[in-house]
């Protein structure tokens, strides 16, 4: 196979893989690219193709339904999935070697009865690129859904909630690049320092609120200078800013009760001065060794693991904790940009996420001293995961009460703030501060 061959034949693996196994995508990508030996700009093209047709599967979809209305086998579909997005977003790919490329793919997949259709069917496309068929139902939430493909009763909620022009501008965020956003060590270097070994390499980034936080347009963590230093580690602002909504300061004793993959213990301790102490906890023990991977390579040592289920009452750990941070398990839909394929989650999967949530917050609850703060932070922007377990948690716990914050531009006087892509330049983000009542 040619090298662009290769690129395409890994990113519909990782197509394949992620609709029949409901794979991650950023993992199966990861496989595929090994896999096909793909150097990086040929992993690049595979991850851009890969993630374009999961952020635009049902626009893609119904592009194919206007030209080709017969019933399609699942491979087949991934292959003109993949060509009708080069077509529609991928400018700098000339039009006859998309449609190409992608006919050869059926070829080599076993799919050569299909050739023919596949080459009409995007030769069609691109020779109305200008002029495709409407999308029909302009203004409503059904639009939303096929222009922005996310789910209709995602675009149904947020419009009701947020309005229509306000749910456009999220789901439209949902399908930009995300980039990649990473904090500065400053227990090693100032944010500056950093920011000239970036611009030294050639990479396009910019500082942001709070200190030590860079946004870069596009980047891999591990190749990034300094990586294997511990110089910096890879967390979104939104998470970086709950973390500073907790405030936990120097010599003081928390618990990261949901902590994989660590990036708010490793925020805390960089902000507690790397003096205190930290247990992180979680309830998959593997997954710890990755944390404590990451605490060596930054050079912090004040944080301990422990594999725990929040859910479960430790008395051991009962009013020990300046601050808890209570990071739920949670639906996801607040960083959809990064993983496109959680748009796909059955609703119905998500209704028992509240009760866990809730579990875990009157549990932890018990572990917070008097006078304490207990964060809880969810990655989703839903109220049923995200207002409705705090409100519903005070209705019982009159030891604690909201506390209004300021965090950098973050305000809330209401003691809870829902972070926005399409207004705070995050991924979507929820913060609760409780404070527990001293004595």
């Amino acid at each position: 196979m040619s090298r662009n061959e290769n690129a395409r034949a890994a990113a519909l693996e990782t197509l394949v893989r992620c609709r029949r196994d409901a794979s991650w995508s950023g993992a199966a990508i990861d496989a595929a690219v090994r896999k096909y030996g793909l150097d990086r700009r040929d992993a690049a093209l595979a991850s851009r193709l890969c993630l374009g047709v999961l952020q635009n599967e049902s626009l893609c979809d119904y592009y194919i339904g206007c030209f080709c209305p017969s019933k399609l086998e699942p491979m087949l579909r991934d292959i003109l999935r993949l060509g009708v997005y080069q077509l529609l977003f991928m400018e700098r790919i000339p039009a006859r070697a998309a449609v190409s490329e992608t006919v050869e793919l059926c070829r080599l997949k076993g799919l050569s009865r299909a050739a023919g259709l596949t080459n009409a069917v995007l030769r069609r496309i691109a020779k109305e690129h200008d002029a495709l068929p409407e999308i029909p139902g302009e203004g409503t939430a059904a639009y939303l859904s096929i222009r922005y493909s996310h789910p209709q009763w995602l675009c149904e909620l947020l419009a009701a909630e947020k309005g229509y022009s306000f749910a456009e501008a999220f789901l439209a965020c949902n399908n930009e690049a995300p980039g990649l956003c990473i904090q500065v060590n400053t227990l090693k270097m100032t944010t500056e320092q950093y920011a000239g070994k970036l611009e030294d390499a050639g990479y396009a980034f910019r500082i942001c609120e709070p200190e030590g936080c860079i946004k870069l347009e596009k980047g891999i963590a591990s190749e990034l200078p300094g990586y294997e230093e511990g110089l910096f580690y890879v967390q979104d602002r939104a998470a970086r800013l709950a973390v500073e909504i907790a405030a936990p300061t120097p010599g003081i004793h928390m618990l990261d009760a949901c902590a994989c993959p660590g990036g708010k213990s490793f925020a805390a301790a960089v902000r507690m001065g790397n003096c205190g102490s930290i247990l992180s906890c979680d309830i998959h023990e593997k997954k710890l060794q990755v944390l404590e991977r990451g605490a060596e390579r930054l050079g912090i040592d004040c944080i301990q693991t422990r594999a725990m289920d929040a859910r479960v009452y430790n008395p051991l750990l009962a009013e020990s904790f300046d601050v808890v941070i209570a990071d739920v398990p949670c639906s996801g839909l607040g960083v959809i940009a990064k993983k496109p394929e959680i748009r796909t989650k059955d609703p119905k999967s998500l209704k028992g996420l509240p009760e866990i949530q809730f579990s875990i917050l009157e549990n932890l609850s018990r572990y917070v001293k008097p006078g304490g703060v207990l964060l809880y932070s969810t990655c989703t922007i839903l109220k049923a995961e995200n207002e409705e377990p705090v409100l519903r948690f005070l209705d019982t716990h009159t030891e604690y009460r909201l506390e209004a914050f300021s965090a950098n531009n973050i305000q809330s006087e209401s003691g809870m703030y829902t972070f926005w892509p399409n207004v705070d330049e995050t991924d979507g983000f929820f913060a609760a501060k409780l404070r527990r009542i001293s004595d």
